[in-house]
């Protein structure tokens, strides 16, 4: 999968679940910073990484993933099995 592919991915995943357009949405937007997201807000959001991926990501990782950018690296990292 391209580092697009899991953009794109990423960006309809957050489309979906903080309500924004694709326009709003970059590769350094921040979860918490920019769309204040709450330790909730990252748990669902992580869960429904691992859910359209197929990759489990654990808490010390999830904690790391602070921007879309961070989200496409991790998932291009550690593809599933």
């Amino acid at each position: 999968m391209t580092d697009q592919e899991i953009y794109d991915k990423i960006a309809k995943l957050l489309e979906d679940h903080f309500d924004l357009t694709a326009d709003k949405i970059s590769n350094d937007l921040n979860f918490k910073r920019d769309l204040d997201a709450d330790s909730i807000d990252m748990v669902e959001f992580v869960l429904e990484l691992e859910d359209t991926f197929g990759a489990e990501i654990p808490d010390d990782d999830a904690e790391k993933i602070q921007t879309v950018g961070d989200a496409v690296k991790y998932i291009q990292a550690h593809p599933t099995k």
